[in-house]
């Protein structure tokens, strides 16, 4: 099996975790390859760095991938999409950040999981993704121009708030007057928009979500809408620019510019141990059930 793990930030747990997945890796004869930033970061950190020699490196993955783990939390998930695209290639998460509902994998799971893995015993759970376009073209994000979780509209320089025009399908839906509009997707109802007062949907919904971001009018509420929806937007404010982010990319666009939100047309793959599940995840995270009364 041919793997390639991805990380990008270094705390006590990666060690351990970094330590228990090469391990293994090296035990079951793995075709290892590690993202050259996040190799070099192991190498000034782990005591016993040259029992991985023999691991390689990449900077781009293609297509012979049967895997990436990812070592981190959601937003090294996130990140690690830069690197997938719309190669078809499952990612798993080892959480060694806090909340984790994407990285569902802890420490002490790590050998089970990947043998697991290594086994079959998994089932896929297809993410749909955002794609972006804007008019006038920005090279920013022309280069990668889609998004896991949300691609979020917000405020620059300012204190005041930004109106942002809203059409879906070429139909008028209204102008947010607020910090910010996000589109999240179901994977991304968790992040962002959960905090924003947005819903948390399933990820085999085929749903999109806009939630303002501490809107002015208490009537702008967050709208679920199909994801065949193609959302245009353009924002108007004090300033002459405004920010979009992409996950965890961000942008600077001017204001007027038109910005044509839809599902993109690759969805990323995500790995799902035969006993977890999300509504398992989500009632772990969110404490569901902690209540005795529940």
């Amino acid at each position: 099996m041919k793997i390639a793990v991805f990380g990008r930030f270094y705390n006590e747990s990666t060690t351990t975790s970094v330590q228990r997945l090469f391990h293994y890796l090296l035990d079951k004869h793995a075709d290892a390859y590690i993202e050259t930033e996040f190799f070099n970061i192991i190498k000034k950190e782990i005591p016993n760095f040259d029992d991985y020699k023999t691991f390689k490196t990449f900077d781009a993955l293609d297509g012979s991938f049967d895997l990436l783990v990812s070592v981190g939390g959601d937003g090294t998930i996130l990140r690690s999409i830069i690197f997938v695209k719309d190669l078809g290639i499952p990612i798993i998460g080892i959480n060694t950040g806090r909340l984790g509902f994407l990285a569902t994998i802890q420490v002490d799971q790590i050998e089970k999981a990947i043998q697991n893995i290594m086994d079959g015993k998994y089932k896929i759970s297809e993410r749909s993704l955002l794609a972006i376009e804007t008019l006038p073209e920005n090279t920013e994000i022309k280069a990668l121009n889609f998004a896991l979780n949300e691609v979020a509209i917000s405020r620059k320089n300012t204190t005041s708030m930004i109106t942002v025009e809203t059409y879906l399908n070429g139909e008028y839906l209204t102008s947010y007057w607020s910090d910010g509009l996000i589109v999240s997707t179901p994977t991304g109802s968790t992040g962002y928009s959960l905090s924003c007062g947005g819903p948390v949907i399933t990820p085999d919904t085929n749903s999109f979500v806009l939630a303002p971001i501490a809107p002015h009018n208490l009537s702008a509420r967050p709208l679920i809408i199909p994801d065949s929806t193609e959302i245009q937007l353009k924002v108007e404010g004090r300033e002459e620019s405004h920010l979009i982010s992409l996950d965890s990319r961000i942008a600077t666009l001017e204001n007027g510019t038109i910005i044509k939100i839809k599902k993109a047309d690759f969805k990323i793959k995500m790995i799902d141990l035969l006993d977890e599940s999300f509504l398992s995840t989500l009632r772990k995270k969110l404490l569901w059930g902690e209540d005795k009364r529940n």
